[in-house]
């Protein structure tokens, strides 16, 4: 594995193709979310709150499917 910092405030890395892909986009995904949140001022109890509102939705509108 090499890991390079480039003039552009960017890090390429380079792996074999043999790493496992699933374990590698599980990776790239991680890294996409601490991206996307690093600038983020919210607090976990505000995330948890928000994902507490969407989960109560989503079975508001689907449990019908899985209860019969």
């Amino acid at each position: 594995m090499v890991i390079e910092r480039n003039d552009n405030k960017q890090i390429t890395i380079t792996v074999s193709s043999e790493v496992d892909s699933f374990g590698l986009q599980r990776l790239i995904d991680y890294v996409k979310y601490l991206e996307a949140t690093s600038k983020s001022k919210a607090k976990q109890s505000d995330i948890d709150k928000l994902a507490d509102q969407v989960n109560s939705g989503w079975w508001a509108k689907n449990s019908k499917r899985f209860i019969k």
